[in-house]
């Protein structure tokens, strides 16, 4: 029997709390915010008036997709996560179990490209663990982990929000899930979307960072009175990311699926792939509670700074539920925990598509 449910993607939030959230080691009084289901980061008070902020996850070797583009993403994805805290991070630890057969020039490029990401955002890399290990294929060898230090009444968390929040979402959805499609399978993606939805995908890779939408956010709205939460979105996209942050914060949500941002080229690609753009992993777009009022203000103000930014609904108590607005209908949404990307990537090898 697998461990997991579905025998893949994240640990399911009943799964976390029978599991992990009981059974997390020592309880010290210095940790702030600890494990949590939707919970980016953890928060340790050091005592001086600052907090330790960190962050986990895995890091991505996929061949199709290519060195750089699996270091961006190893580099990236972490940064996403710390960037919710309103911080950019400072240091990180990787650990690297590598393929038996990957090649030593290879490895070469690919930790050039980590190092020069780190160094473009000012992270020292501090120390890990990096292996062959053999039998070893998946595209997530290993991970990382990132920490800052900042004051601690200044450190958003991701379980910050209140009923009544506005959720603003910037960018749009589905945009690395789209963008590693396209440059995995550029063939077929031409073929089918044309040439330039190719091309558009292909810069949309680059935009998977949100640390640029998390600081901006936090030079317009004050962090935890004014801007309650922050949660980048990774599986499950945005209504996945959502549902996380929701439940983190103890609240429920009503939710304009209409108002959620999608451009061309992530809407035609998982319309090729079929797939839903909207549960799609969607790392690059920043999810944000909002203190009711203050909405306009931030989105005006990303909007000027070439962030796009969008209000698709608000935190609800959580006795309300949650709530998914379609066609002008309401209706009960409960994310499954299934993100369908992974396995549209895995069957599109199998079709032999290139």
């Amino acid at each position: 029997m697998s461990a997991f449910e579905d025998q893949s993607g994240k640990i399911s939030s009943k799964l976390f709390r029978q599991i992990i959230e009981p059974q997390s080691g020592r309880k010290r009084d210095e940790v702030i915010t600890g494990p949590g289901f939707g919970v980016d980061t953890a928060v340790i008070d050091l005592g001086n008036g600052n907090g330790l902020a960190t962050s986990s996850d895995p890091v991505s070797l996929i061949p199709l997709l290519g060195l750089k583009e699996s270091a961006w993403l190893s580099v990236h994805l972490l940064v996403n996560d710390m960037a919710t805290t309103g911080f950019a991070p400072q240091y990180v630890q990787f650990v690297l179990n590598l393929p038996a057969d990957f090649p030593r020039d290879s490895f070469e490029q690919y930790w050039k490209y980590i190092h020069e990401f780190c160094d473009d955002l000012g992270i020292a890399i501090t120390g890990g663990h990096t292996a062959q290990v053999p039998g070893q294929e998946s595209t997530t060898p290993g991970g990382g982990t990132m920490f800052l230090q900042a004051p601690l009444d200044e450190i958003i968390t991701s379980d910050g929000a209140e009923p009544g929040d506005k959720i603003v979402v910037t960018k749009e959805s589905a945009l690395v899930s789209s963008s590693i499609l396209a440059k995995s399978f550029p063939e077929t993606v031409k073929e089918e979307c044309g040439p330039e939805i190719y091309e558009q995908a292909c810069e949309n890779f680059y935009r998977t960072s949100s640390l640029q939408d998390a600081l901006e956010a936090t030079k317009v709205l004050a962090p935890k009175t004014e801007l309650k939460a922050m949660h980048d979105v990774t599986e499950g996209g945005l209504l996945g990311g959502i549902t996380e942050l929701a439940e983190a914060s103890g609240c429920g949500f009503r939710v304009d699926s209409d108002k959620l941002p999608v451009g061309e080229a992530p809407q035609k690609i998982c319309e090729l792939f079929e797939i839903d753009h909207r549960l799609c992993v969607g790392a690059g777009s920043m999810i944000m509670a909002v203190a009711a009022g203050k909405e306009e203000a931030l989105v005006n103000y990303l909007n000027d700074q070439s962030i796009p930014a969008t209000v698709v609904g608000e935190l609800t108590e959580k006795s309300e539920a949650t709530i998914l607005i379609e066609d002008g209908k309401e209706d009960s949404f409960k994310f499954d925990g299934n993100d369908p990307y992974w396995n549209a990537f895995f069957k599109a090898m199998e079709k032999g598509w290139e």
